[in-house]
């Protein structure tokens, strides 16, 4: 069981991997980075509701107890990261945007020690500091500031929202399916990014072309799209949960880590992006903190700062 939830795990980070550059592709093609992310929210939403309507309907139930939080999961679990980091994505290459939507658990041990005045062991926050270094080096921070000052504020947001998908996968019980969420999920932030993408002014024509993006290979945009749709969301997602539920969640969380490696090594061989040693050298340094710190929360028995206060260790599930 628990060599089967590797072995999903890791091909899931993969298949995460190629969002970032298939949205390059559509990017390219003409469409702006909000229209993109509807296309692949509609898209893969869409086809899971009708999957799980056919497969497994009970899965598509809500809770009425339960309507909030569905609608802040798409909202912010959903739309939030997967918005701002396509937007991200035009102005940093894909390995440093996802290096800093991989800050998201240094973020969570900041919200689960502030916010829910919870004491973690001290490797937490050994790691959220070695995080937080490898991040100055990345952005090479005694030059300057050498990243886009946009593009790292927009890359943040994405890492703060997907902290938030954290939280939030660690707070629903048996009452909610994980599937049929992440179907709805999708569905609402389509939903919701309507009035900002105004799908009816999207160039569909584009999706008839084959681009090459700068330094890139030349790739039809329908072909990236479905791809994006059907590899990089639905069975990532899909894998992705399959994989948390046998083995734990910072295990879980770890092998999906690879995601940046992956991102890093499609970007560089289909849309020619490359890292320099700085920013390779932070990003491990970055990588290694924020797992010492996801880990030391999911694992470690957390304190509670004050008696009587509930304590519990918060899990870290896979990438949005």
């Amino acid at each position: 069981m628990r060599y089967a939830g590797l072995g999903l795990a890791f091909v899931s980070a993969w298949c995460f991997a190629f969002s970032g550059p298939m949205a390059k592709y559509l990017i390219a093609a003409g469409l702006a980075p909000i229209e993109a992310v509807w296309t692949r929210m509609a898209g893969a939403g869409l086809l899971l509701v009708a999957v799980l309507a056919v497969v497994k309907p009970r899965a598509l139930r809500i809770p009425r107890s339960r309507l909030p939080f569905f609608g802040l999961y798409a909202v912010m679990a959903v739309a939030g990261v997967q918005s701002l980091y396509f937007v991200a994505i035009t102005r940093l290459p894909v390995g440093v945007a996802l290096l800093l939507e991989f800050m998201a658990p240094v973020m969570v041990v900041a919200w689960v020690r502030l916010v829910r005045k919870v004491r973690l062991a001290r490797p937490a926050y050994v790691g959220a500091v070695l995080a937080v270094a490898g991040l100055a080096i990345v952005v090479e921070f005694w030059q300057g500031m050498r990243v886009d000052a946009l593009g790292l504020l927009l890359g943040l947001l994405a890492g703060a929202c997907c902290a938030g998908y954290f939280l939030m996968n660690d707070s629903f019980g048996d009452d909610v399916d994980p599937l049929g969420l992440i179907a709805w999920g999708m569905t609402g932030a389509a939903a919701v990014l309507i009035p900002f993408a105004q799908p009816w002014n999207i160039p569909w024509d584009a999706f008839t072309v084959t681009v090459t993006p700068d330094g890139g290979r030349a790739l039809p945009v329908l072909g990236a799209y479905l791809w994006m749709v059907l590899i990089s969301t639905v069975v990532a997602y899909i894998l992705g949960v399959n994989a948390v539920r046998r083995l734990s969640a910072a295990v879980g969380a770890t092998v999906a880590s690879l995601e940046i490696i992956g991102g890093a090594v499609v970007a560089w061989a289909l849309v020619g992006e490359t890292l320099g040693v700085f920013q390779i050298v932070g990003g491990l340094i970055l990588l290694s903190g924020a797992l010492l710190a996801q880990s030391s929360t999911a694992a470690a028995p957390a304190v509670p700062v004050e008696p009587g206060l509930e304590a519990r260790p918060v899990g870290v599930t896979a990438e949005p």
